[in-house]
């Protein structure tokens, strides 16, 4: 199965299925003037989503609202959507189709998961929540990353098209992806059955809001366009001593430093010049006072790549560094580091179909 997909990066609503799916014949309606009266309640939609986001796997409330949106609009609705291989959690992802005659299938997504992140933007409608996560460790929460955006956006587009409806014909399949930050409410859907369940799309459209482009302004790539993500978490562990007496102990804190500044060394010596990679440590959490040396330390890392190969080699590069580099320190072989790579925190690169890629930008021209 090939399904054309594409991803885009723009700052406000857009509509672009026309060029897809426009019915010979038809003179469209003018789909400026039916986004303009829409633009009102959406930006209230908008600061209502931003001003209650929901975490990873938590996404019931917002999830609600855009099924809702999508019932109003006359889209066939069924939420929730989505299977973990562990039962106790919940997937919370929205499937929305409207059947307007033969034609293609296209398939829009949004994502809708907010970040453990605190909110200092001083707006009237600034998010001061604070929420458990799936862990249970209590944090703020907010739209750091856009999704309230892209909801917003997946229900404007769902309104401009449902009232287009004349102008083109085929079948719409809105899509409200959860869990997006774990790279887990995708597998979900597809796992309970979502290209089995409902149409199987010919073309597959994102967006995406980016700081970096001026209002008004598109940006697009065809082919390889966003990184694959891999989470990895190191234990390393050590021996504890007090720290006067640092040669009674196997400091793991010394380790780990040694250990963060080697794996820098995996892109710039080990991969193909031409290639990329990004290897980073994001978290690091060990010790409890000024004088012990503790027994372990933990990292937590984001691993980027285009290519599998570029993958496997940034990956099994971790695993020997981190691995000799407490051998070279002494740690005995029964306390090596325990190295795990999140099953639930992986997405694959993105690649955008050149062809389809071409055709939108043509558009949006």
């Amino acid at each position: 199965m090939r399904i054309k997909r594409v991803f885009f990066s723009k700052q406000s609503a857009v509509l672009l299925l026309g060029v897809l799916m426009a019915a010979p014949g038809v003179r469209a309606e003018d789909p400026d003037a039916v986004i303009e009266a829409e633009l009102p309640s959406l930006g209230e939609l908008y600061k209502r989503i931003h001003a209650a986001p929901e975490l990873s796997c938590l996404e019931k409330e917002t999830s609600a609202e855009l099924a809702g949106q999508l019932t109003a609009a006359g889209f066939e609705v069924t939420r929730p959507v989505g299977r973990y291989s562990d039962p106790a959690r919940a997937c919370y992802g929205v499937v929305g189709v409207m059947k307007n005659g033969p034609g293609p299938t296209v398939l829009v997504r949004g994502d809708m998961d907010a970040l453990p992140i605190e909110e200092k933007t001083g707006l009237p409608y600034a998010s001061t929540v604070r929420a458990a996560d799936v862990g249970g460790t209590v944090c703020p929460v907010m739209h750091a990353c856009g999704h309230d955006m892209h909801t917003t956006v997946l229900v404007g587009t769902a309104r401009a098209l449902a009232a287009l409806r004349s102008s083109w014909s085929g079948t719409l399949v809105m899509l409200g992806q959860p869990a997006e930050e774990f790279g887990a409410g995708s597998r979900a859907m597809l796992d309970d059955g979502l290209y089995g369940r409902w149409p199987v799309p010919d073309y597959a459209i994102a967006e995406h809001v980016d700081p970096g482009l001026e209002t008004g302004q598109v940006g697009y790539r065809p082919g390889w366009a966003m990184a694959s993500v891999n989470s990895v978490d190191i234990l390393i562990r050590g021996v504890g001593a007090h720290g006067a007496r640092p040669h009674q102990g196997k400091d793991p804190i010394v380790i780990a430093a040694q250990v963060i500044t080697a794996l820098q060394t995996i892109v710039s010596r080990e991969i193909d010049p031409v290639e990329t990679g990004v290897v980073t440590v994001g978290s690091i959490h060990g010790g409890t006072k000024h004088n012990i040396i503790p027994d372990e330390v933990r990292l937590q890392l984001t691993v980027r790549s285009y290519t599998e190969e570029v993958r496997r080699t940034i990956l099994q590069a971790i695993e020997r560094i981190t691995v000799n580099t407490c051998r070279a320190a002494g740690v005995p072989e029964d306390r090596m580091p325990v190295i795990e790579l999140s099953a639930d925190q992986y997405t694959p690169a993105l690649y955008n179909d050149p062809e389809l890629t071409r055709r939108l930008a043509g558009v949006f021209r």
